[in-house]
């Protein structure tokens, strides 16, 4: 049985064999029973009844339960989303070497300063949070139509790749996920805190672009993985969270794709590069988790942000300036508007170069 399923079948052809091994048993039992009924009528006392039909129909229910148990297991490594993908693009294997690429919304999501909690933590207490913590995130992705790809220390990467979506579905889902991360999360920290556990907190990174989805590894070893750009712009968005002062961060793809305008409250966040790409892009902060009141409060001075990064683009710092401090007297406390102003001094001593195109590098 082990040889027959190490070859590339699907899980859906697996599951599909044992429902009929399944049923082919059940209608051998049901003709045995049938067969034996009339004679066991005329001549209960005379007759043995052979066990040999009973003993094999068993041996098949027994491997037939051992298949779907290890389809099952195979499914928690391997997301069914995965032989789903490579079904829509023609495809019934999942054999090693396999690439197909698409558009996608990737998501990233990890615990701010989790080295530090973790420090004060025993091994097996350290396993039971993280076990506990992803229990909570997971339910926010699959019910938005996501998947989660993988599990990278106290990071969560998933994919929103609904088969028969459109590519607003898709970025309409990894947003609506990312919401529902910051509910989970607000959840979660009360049962913490009702524990005696202090909070804690999370960064979202959203993009939406091509990837190449595929298997890699050797033969004794393989995995599904998804790469490319889009991939690293997205887990780069994530890493600015903090700096930004942002729960969640989008590009300005997402939003494009999703068609967010009447849908979401967010604001501009910055122009900039993230590690590894040259090519800028806009960022944005969502809001739509957050109170009314915040909301309103980070929206009164989303104008004068952009007012501001438009202005530092030019190079004018005087107007830049201007704008950020008057955001910064409507909202004294605002990591982002400091971050601008603090930005905007820096670049406004430093040889900027003719090429510049008003785009910070964030590390």
């Amino acid at each position: 049985m082990l040889e027959q399923l190490s070859q590339p079948l699907s899980l859906v052809m697996l599951a599909i064999i044992i429902l009929l091994v399944i049923a082919l048993v059940r209608a051998k039992r049901t003709n045995t029973e049938k067969e034996q009924a009339p004679s066991l009528q005329k001549n209960t006392s005379n007759i043995s009844i052979p066990d040999s039909d009973s003993e094999s129909d068993q041996r098949f229910m027994t491997k037939a339960d051992e298949a779907l148990r290890l389809t099952q297991t195979f499914q928690k490594f391997v997301p069914r989303q995965f032989v789903e993908h490579f079904e829509k693009h023609g495809s019934n294997t999942l054999e090693l070497g396999r690439a197909d690429e698409d558009e996608v919304a990737i998501l990233f999501c990890d615990i701010r300063g989790f080295t530090g909690l973790s420090e004060r933590m025993t091994p097996q207490e350290l396993m039971k949070f993280l076990n506990s913590y992803f229990l909570r995130m997971n339910d926010p992705i699959h019910q938005n139509g996501g998947f989660i790809d993988k599990f990278i220390g106290d990071a969560i990467m998933a994919l929103f790749d609904n088969p028969q979506g459109t590519n607003q579905d898709k970025a309409v889902d990894a947003l609506n996920a990312a919401i529902d991360l910051r509910y989970a999360l607000t959840i979660y920290n009360q049962h913490r805190s009702n524990s005696g556990y202090p909070p804690i907190n999370i960064g979202v990174g959203v993009h939406f672009g091509p990837v190449i989805i595929g298997t890699v590894g050797s033969d004794d070893r393989m995995d599904t993985t998804v790469i490319g750009d889009s991939v690293n712009i997205a887990f780069r968005l994530e890493s600015l969270a903090p700096k930004l002062g942002a729960d969640i961060i989008v590009s300005s793809q997402v939003l494009d794709t999703a068609k967010a305008t009447s849908k979401y409250s967010y604001r501009m966040l910055d122009w900039v590069k993230v590690k590894g790409r040259n090519t800028p892009i806009e960022v944005y902060e969502i809001l739509s988790h957050l109170s009314e009141s915040q909301q309103n409060s980070k929206l009164a001075t989303a104008q004068l942000i952009k007012t501001g990064i438009q202005s530092r683009i030019k190079q004018d710092w005087s107007e830049a300036t201007q704008a950020f401090e008057d955001a910064l007297a409507l909202a004294p406390n605002d990591p982002l508007i400091i971050h601008h102003i603090e930005q905007c001094k820096r670049a406004s001593t430093s040889d900027l170069g003719k090429d510049w195109d008003g785009a910070l590098t964030l590390q």
